[in-house]
Formats: C-alpha cells, structure tokens, sequence
C-alpha cells in the first residue's frame, strides 16, 4: 500500500506546527493598534513638553519622573480615585444583589410570564444610556439627587441588571433540582437554599458580574458628566477632562494624569480576566 504526500505549498494550515502565520499576523496587528495609543500615553508621562514639542513620538530623553510625582503628591487625584472607587463599589453591591434575586426568581420559579420576565430583561441591553440620558436626568433632578454621587450610582444600577440576568439565570438553572429537593427534605426553605446553595453554585457567574460592572462603573464617563457638577465630586473620567482643561498647555503633565487614570482599571481587568472569561463560557453552556 504506497502513501502520497502533499506538496509543500499545498499543505494546510492546520498541519503547520504553528497554525497559520496570517493568523498570528492579523492579530499582532490589532494587538499593536489597541495598545499602541495606551504605551504613547504612559510613555509620554516620563516626557517633558519640550521632548515632546521637538518629537512627539520619540522615547523620553532623559526619563522625566516629575509629572507622575506631581500628579501623585495632589489632593485632586486621589479625591477623585476616592469618587470612583465609593461608585463602582456601590454600583457593583447593588446590582449583585438585585440581579441575584431577580435572577433566582426567573430561574427557579415556575410562574406564567417567567419567560417574558427574562426577555424583558434581555430587551434591556438594546436600551444604551445615551438615549435615556435627557429623561434621566429629569428623573435625578427631581429626587434631589443632583451634583451627589447616588445620582450616578442608583441609574447605574438599574441600567446594569440587564446584563447582570443574562449572564446569572443559566447559572442558576444548571443546579440541578435534586440538590433543591434534597435541600427541602432536610428543612430548608427557599430562602435557605438561596443563600448557603444557590449563591455558593453561582459563585463564578457572580464574580463575573461583578468585575463587568466594577470596570463599567469605573469608567462611566457620560452619566457622571450630566448629574455631577462639583468637581469635589468628580470620578476619575470627569477629572481627567477637567484636568486636561486646566493644564492643556503641560502636555506631559495630562498624559501622566491620563496614565494614572486608566491605570487600576486596567489592572483589575488584567488580573481578573480569566475569571471574566470562565464565567461568560459557563453562562453560555448554561
């Protein structure tokens, strides 16, 4: 029994030991083009105006520590981390919470509407904030919750259960109703379950939900700019455009402040993106 082989331009990519080489190309260069404009900011903090007025794209020479020294050694900054941090922590807890019970109740319950429930729920991601923000902004004004950090945290919430949903009902239903069955033998009421079986269960989904609305929250930058107009109140997006503003002529100085910005943000996604990844893959096996 005699064997042919392919010729060599006629293998496939598949059976290349590194895939295909287009593959690698294609998404070096969407790699390069996301972080290029994040590596220029950061870089451009160690800069002075006049190394970047002479060569806006060239490597800081001498590396310039003061900008970021500047920025850190002010009250403004670390006032408006304070901002962020209290908002996305808010936000995060209130729609864990909610979305954990509505989701319990569309995944557990047998009720007539369940299903029109979650698709009502789902209808909710077509719904962007931009098009609500005139009549949301009448709605906090008139709860006097103007230039207050509750008037960016309760809409927040609100607009970030839907997505919360989507992503903690296919948790829930994939526990099994033997585990609820077995629960209810030995005494347990609803209530119970929920708390010492189905919130432990649903534990990556909650992570997951979590991280999602943290990062969202933390660079929220619309909302926050309608309701709040003390910049003693300020989250970080808002003072990143008041600081450009202020200082639009030390180029340096707003590039390190940008850095500084978008930074924890960029760590906490970093850090927490596997856990992002396995609950969005446990939700959809859901």
């Amino acid at each position: 029994m005699t064997t042919t082989t392919a010729p060599r331009g006629l293998r496939r990519s598949s059976d290349l030991p590194w895939g295909n080489p287009l593959v690698y190309l294609i998404a070096a260069l969407v790699i390069t083009a996301m972080l290029g404009p994040i590596v220029y900011i950061i870089i451009g903090g160690f800069r002075t105006n006049s190394q970047i007025t002479v060569d806006p794209a060239g490597w800081p020479d001498p590396w310039n520590i003061a900008n970021y020294l500047d920025v850190l050694g002010g009250g403004i900054f670390w006032r408006q981390v304070l901002n962020s941090t209290i908002t996305a922590a808010a936000t995060t807890l209130g729609v864990l919470a909610l979305s954990l019970a509505a989701s319990y109740v569309i995944a557990r319950y047998r009720f007539r509407g369940a299903g029109a429930l979650y698709v009502l729920f789902a209808s909710g991601l077509m719904f962007p904030l931009t098009v609500a923000i005139t009549p949301l902004y009448i709605v906090v004004r008139n709860l006097g919750l103007m230039n207050s950090l509750g008037g960016v945290i309760v809409p927040q919430i609100a607009f970030g259960l839907a997505q919360a949903v989507i992503i903690l009902v296919p948790f829930l239903r994939a526990i099994p109703d033997e585990i609820e069955e077995a629960a209810s033998i030995d005494g347990a009421g609803r209530l119970a379950f929920f708390w010492r079986m189905v919130v432990p269960l649903s534990l990556p989904g909650v992570i997951t939900v979590g991280i999602l609305v943290f990062i969202n929250s933390w660079n929220s930058y619309l909302l926050p700019l309608f309701i709040l107009n003390n910049e003693a109140s300020f989250t970080l997006p808002l003072g990143v455009q008041a600081f450009s503003s202020q200082y639009s002529v030390d180029t340096a100085k707003v590039l390190a402040f940008t850095s500084l910005s978008m930074l924890p943000a960029l760590v906490f996604f970093s850090v927490f993106e596997r856990r992002i990844v396995g609950g969005l893959t446990g939700a959809v096996k859901g």
